[in-house]
């Protein structure tokens, strides 16, 4: 299946989101890879590892831009190295690829998780994160979170609930990316309903406290998180 789907969560930032119906070596067939890209291709040892991971280059090529434009620091954390030069169209959005992304420095954020493979790419620091709803994640709940946060909730809205907040963690941990945080002692999300589709955040940690806005959105039957620091 090709794109799936692009949702827009503000004026600078829009997530974009491969549904992977094809086999791995169709994938594979379909982008270029550096060598570097290839070699890490290689050592996977998960098939669906590896579809997630070509589906992101599927989504690259589909905006215009391609493997050789997502570089990785010594932390692991994805950068653009230049701007796309693609006029093609969205299909939820009008304005042309080229012309959406301006000159200005522009932030990607990558997740991928079963079935979805998902960039998002912003003038703003960003985060994102992309889970599949399952019961496990309720189960760990108390080892990441305050099950406060699940009082007088459905086990399905229980499950829901948790999977937003562990979004919510690992989001901001892939905006940080700082070794020693930890999900339950350094990051605090707000009280929130489901149904807000936004929330906050704090990380506390290094003796300071940063502050996030957090959006997320259901996907099939994955929920997606992206994470802002506050200005």
């Amino acid at each position: 299946m090709p794109f799936y789907k692009a949702i827009t969560l503000n004026e600078h930032t829009t997530a974009y989101f491969w549904k992977i119906t094809e086999d791995v070596t169709t994938l594979f067939r379909s982008v270029s890879l550096k060598d570097t890209s290839l070699f890490r291709y290689e050592n996977m040892k998960s098939e669906s590892h590896q579809k997630g991971f070509l589906a992101v280059r599927m989504l690259l090529q589909h905006l215009g831009y391609n493997d050789y434009n997502l570089v990785y620091d010594e932390t692991g954390k994805p950068h653009l190295k230049y701007e796309a030069q693609s006029t093609k169209y969205e299909n939820e959005n009008p304005t042309p690829i080229a012309q959406h992304l301006s000159p200005n420095q522009k932030y990607i954020s990558i997740s991928h998780s079963h079935e979805f493979s998902c960039i998002c790419i912003s003038n703003e620091l960003i985060g994102i994160d992309l889970e599949k709803l399952k019961d496990k994640t309720l189960k760990i709940a108390p080892r990441f979170m305050d099950i406060k946060h699940l009082n007088h909730l459905t086990i399905a809205e229980q499950i829901e609930k948790a999977t937003v907040i562990w979004g919510v963690k690992e989001s901001i941990f892939k905006i940080k990316n700082e070794k020693g945080i930890s999900f339950p002692k350094h990051i605090f999300e707000d009280k929130f309903i489901l149904s807000d589709g936004k929330c906050s955040a704090e990380l506390h940690f290094n003796n300071s406290i940063e502050k996030f806005k957090i959006q997320y959105y259901t996907v099939e039957d994955y929920i997606f998180v992206c994470a802002f620091p506050k200005k």
